[in-house]
């Protein structure tokens, strides 16, 4: 392998991410919408138990790709969804929909597509 050669390992998590990047951003967006309903007064407790079920899982994966500080911050949402809220943890939650959604949108940025022709190299 030359020095310009990718890294396997590197390219089969960048197929991992692209196939599993829409699910991701769907439940990132639930989690801001939930924060939204909260923050208006309006969040149902199926809502919120779904946004507390969605941080869960957001929390496994982020830290699949080596995003610890999403890890980190969907737990925090998810604790949050699974207390007693009320609408002062709206803000809070705002925010940790907010920097997952950038986290995501730069992990996005950041990756180099592959072409074909340099697979087989």
């Amino acid at each position: 392998m030359g020095e310009n050669a990718p890294d396997p390992l590197a390219e089969a998590m960048n197929r991992l991410w692209e196939k599993h990047l829409r699910q991701m951003q769907e439940r990132v967006a639930m989690l801001r919408r939930a924060a939204e309903n909260l923050a208006k007064g309006t969040l149902s407790s199926a809502e919120q138990q779904q946004a507390a079920a969605e941080a869960h899982k957001l929390a496994g994966v982020l830290g699949t790709f080596g995003l610890k500080e999403g890890t980190e911050l969907a737990r925090e949402a998810e604790a949050l969804y699974e207390s007693s809220l009320d609408r002062t943890g709206a803000s809070r939650l705002t925010a940790i929909g907010d920097r997952l959604h950038a986290m995501m949108d730069s992990r996005i940025s950041a990756q180099t597509p592959v072409s074909p022709k340099q697979l087989d190299s």
